[in-house]
């Protein structure tokens, strides 16, 4: 019981630590979390074929939900579509003096008002199975692809984001990436190269959004 305690104040603690690196800042619904994670390989084959905001190496995003005072992010990540609390997203993955590897960006204000279309269609995906194929369209989503469809879906059909031609080559030899190729294998598929899609580094370069807070 003590020990059960013990592990609950200390969870409790570190979450408080990082809601306390917020300072005054306030998270909005519609606020997008580009986040650093550091997933091994497949993370590393991701940050080198794009190319993110100030140079930094983004690997994931989710989209911020507020429900009055509780703070959610909608994410697609594990097995599928679902709701994570924020201090968890952003203990997730910490940089060398313990901050959060996230940035916060918020679409530029011309745009806000599609904010709540947009979380309300990410919030009814929740459910649906994560998109191992990084395949656009097929009835389950990657991180970066909910976001697209979201912002689609509120901007009335019209993309508010790219899609662009994906790749699993190593820029630097041409090759594709020994871990994509087991990876695919694992699941008997070709590899989509050049097929459409998106990335957390590509949204996070966006011309219409800003960013509002650098945690590292």
């Amino acid at each position: 019981m003590k020990k059960r305690i013990f592990l609950a104040w200390i969870l409790c603690f570190s979450w408080n630590a990082v809601f306390a690196q917020t300072g005054d800042f306030r998270f909005e619904s519609g606020d997008l979390l580009f986040q650093d994670v550091d997933c091994g390989e497949l993370c590393d084959a991701i940050e080198m074929v794009t190319k993110s905001v100030e140079g930094k190496s983004f690997s994931h995003v989710g989209l911020v939900y507020r429900d009055e005072d509780s703070v959610w992010v909608i994410e697609a990540s594990g097995k599928d579509v679902h709701l994570t609390a924020l201090a968890e997203f952003l203990g997730r993955s910490m940089d060398g003096t313990g901050r959060p590897k996230v940035y916060v960006g918020r679409l530029k204000e011309a745009y806000r008002t599609l904010n709540r279309e947009a979380v309300a269609f990410a919030l009814a995906a929740r459910g649906l199975p994560y998109d191992e194929a990084f395949l656009y369209d097929n009835g389950a989503y990657y991180c970066s692809e909910l976001i697209y469809d979201a912002y689609l879906h509120a901007n009335g059909g019209t993309p508010f984001f790219r899609l662009e031609p994906m790749t699993f080559r190593n820029p630097r030899t041409g090759e594709t990436f020994p871990v994509w190729k087991s990876y695919y294998d694992r699941l008997n598929m070709n590899i989509p190269e050049v097929e459409p899609g998106c990335n957390p580094g590509g949204l996070s370069r966006s011309e219409r959004i800003e960013i509002v807070k650098r945690f590292y």
